[in-house]
C-alpha cells in the first residue's frame, strides 16, 4: 500500500475528506519526526507501534568489493517496534 492509497483507506474508514486524511498523516509524521530527532524520549502508540532514537557505536567494516576495511563514525538510527495488534494482525488473527 502506498501514500495514496493509505490516505484514501483513512479518509475512507474516518468518514473525512481526502485532503483532511493527508494532512492528519502528514501532521502524524512531522511529530514523530520532531520527537525521534530530539531524542530524549520514546513514541508510543499503545497496540501499534513505537519509536525510538538509538546511537550507534563506531565500528569498522570492509569494502565488498576490494576487501579494504572501512571506518564507519558513531551516529543515530531509529528503532521501531511493533505493538501487540500489530503483531497479532500480522499472524492473521
Amino acid at each position: 500500500m502506498n501514500r495514496s492509497e493509505l490516505v484514501t483507506a483513512l479518509a475512507e474508514r474516518a468518514q473525512v475528506t481526502r485532503k483532511d486524511a493527508d494532512a492528519v498523516l502528514t501532521a502524524l509524521a512531522e511529530s514523530v519526526g520532531d520527537v525521534v530527532a530530539k531524542g530524549d524520549e520514546k513514541v508510543t502508540i499503545p497496540g501499534f507501534l513505537s519509536f525510538e532514537r538509538t546511537h550507534r557505536a563506531a565500528r569498522t567494516a570492509r569494502n565488498p568489493q576490494t576487501g579494504e576495511p572501512l571506518e564507519i563514525p558513531a551516529g543515530y538510527s531509529v528503532k521501531i517496534s511493533a505493538g501487540s495488534k500489530l503483531k497479532e494482525a500480522a499472524k492473521g488473527k
